[in-house]
């Protein structure tokens, strides 16, 4: 999975956290100074964690950071999210919607090759995009659903029916799922694109080399000579490895260790605030998760205030069981915030029939550092509520093919999405390839198609208000907090800033910066 699965928005696409909640932090918190012009040459070495021996480079897949930054090294998007959470052009050079947002046009930027020289066209685009559609396994599949025709008017123009109008349809096709490749092109284990580098070497959930791409298109990009990745799935030994040198930057930096990493006067932590999200998923299709009233009773069992404190050190917001941050548009702020309540937690067991509960939960650090600590706290809590948690410790090699979506209940997390539609529309949409938690519910499907095709804003808010209250209520997602996202990167790197998307500044930070000459 990866439930990058990430984030905010700016003016009405919603307000951006800012200030010390988006940094690029020094020992003292103060934002670091500009930086100069970028410089070529160099080896940016990153570890990244959130890699698996079964990673590759297809684009209907993607599951974890690894994949998806490596993505991004060899593939453009059609559209990129900027540090402003804007939808900027990318291989779609513009864009303009008719009237009722259904019937898109896009031009397709020119003078663009891939790596084996052929030329960018719109067939390449249609190809691409339709990988994702109908019965296609993807996981971007619910996404695509909402495209009802793409047609080639040209070789520079793109035509997007929708099935209803969206408004936010750039955002839509911002998903990194939709990076670009030849028409044809199935070898996934030797990628071809029009990236800012091309694959060298790789060992899957091991390491992989990327060489600068010499023909790269984008000014002031693709800086360094090369990339490696080394895999780094282990908190401990990715911190280890930056500390020693051994790597230029790393991801998902530990919680508990953050300040301590900060006060090295050779790194820089990067603080980014967004939509990313921990999760503790109940399967809907299994008992006991299959009664709402049990799945009440957890949400009411975990201590959110204890996790946040405790498993995130303060580095985010209270979560309150649905996927949709403070910093989003659409923010239902009158939900109230589920509280800690075991007597409430036994009210609903016993509404279940019961007056205990016995359930094991599947953890791993792979979920998100810290997640196993996490566990703990919530079984601590729980066990007040009359609920006996059993943590069964899964190892991070495969936890999101072998136990994300398949286990009755389990740790995971989200990065959000730029806007509260896609959010909702890929993890929570019945038909969707990851609603990671099997729940189906015909009036919210009901209601996000309506809400997605209105133009009038404040009808479109009442009804993602009622979406949040009914996974609020309904849903199989407990959702106790939400994170920022914490990069650490030596000061040798230039050209960091922070990015509401993803770490490592939206998983484009190999593209972005340069190294002290």
């Amino acid at each position: 999975m990866m439930n990058l699965h990430s984030t905010t928005a700016i003016s009405r696409r919603g307000v951006l956290a800012g200030g010390a909640a988006l940094g690029l932090l020094g020992l003292s918190g103060r934002p670091l100074r500009a930086e100069t012009a970028p410089t070529k040459g160099g080896v940016l070495k990153l570890g990244i964690g959130g890699g698996s021996t079964t990673d590759d480079f297809d684009t209907r897949k993607l599951t974890d950071w690894v994949p998806v930054n490596q993505a991004y090294m060899v593939m453009n998007g059609l559209v990129e999210i900027d540090a402003n959470n804007t939808a900027q052009p990318e291989l779609f050079e513009s864009w303009e919607a008719a009237e009722g947002a259904v019937d898109w046009t896009f031009k397709v930027r020119q003078g663009i090759t891939f790596h084996n020289g052929k030329t960018l066209t719109a067939d390449d685009i249609l190809y691409s995009l339709n990988l994702h559609r109908g019965d296609s396994g993807s996981a971007a599949r619910s996404v695509a659903a909402a495209i009802k025709d793409i047609v080639k008017l040209d070789e520079t123009t793109v035509k997007i029916t929708l099935e209803s109008g969206n408004a936010d349809l750039p955002y839509v096709l911002s998903d990194y799922h939709f990076l670009v490749v030849p028409e044809g092109f199935d070898d996934w284990m030797n990628p071809i694109g029009t990236g800012p580098f091309k694959l060298e070497r790789m060992e899957p959930g091991v390491r992989a080399r990327f060489v600068r791409n010499e023909s790269y298109w984008k000014p002031g990009c693709a800086n360094v000579d090369a990339v490696e990745v080394i895999v780094i799935n282990d908190i401990a030994a990715r911190t280890n490895a930056l500390m020693s040198g051994q790597v230029h930057a790393i991801n998902s930096v530990d919680f508990k260790t953050v300040d301590l990493l900060g006060r090295n006067p050779n790194i820089e932590i990067v603080k980014s605030a967004g939509g990313q999200h921990f999760t503790f998923l109940m399967d809907c299709t299994q008992a006991p998760f299959t009664d709402t009233n049990i799945r009440l009773a957890i949400k009411h069992a975990v201590d959110r205030e204890q996790l946040l404190t405790t498993a995130l050190r303060g580095y985010g917001q209270l979560g309150n069981d649905h996927p949709i941050p403070k910093t989003d548009r659409f923010f239902n702020a009158e939900l109230p915030q589920r509280a800690y309540d075991p007597e409430k937690a036994k009210f609903y067991l016993k509404q279940a029939g019961l007056d205990s509960l016995s359930i094991t939960l599947s953890a791993s650090d792979a979920a998100f550092a810290g997640a196993v600590d996490a566990a703990a706290i919530f079984r601590t809590a729980a066990a007040g509520a009359g609920i006996d948690v059993t943590l069964k410790r899964e190892p991070a090699d495969g936890y999101w093919n072998d136990v994300w979506m398949k286990a009755p209940f389990c740790m995971s997390y989200w990065g959000g999405r730029p806007t509260a539609d896609q959010m909702l529309t890929i993890a929570y949409e019945s038909t969707s390839a990851q609603n990671d938690t099997h729940w189906n519910n015909a009036r919210f499907d009901s209601l996000l198609t309506e809400a997605r095709a209105l133009l009038d804003e404040e009808k479109r808010r009442e009804i993602y208000w009622e979406l949040q209250q009914i996974i609020h209520d309904d849903g199989g997602a407990m959702i106790p907090m939400f994170g920022d996202y914490l990069d650490a990167v030596s000061k040798k790197v230039k050209g960091v800033t922070p990015h509401p998307m993803f770490n490592l500044m939206g998983a484009r930070m190999a593209e972005k910066v340069w190294l002290d000459a």
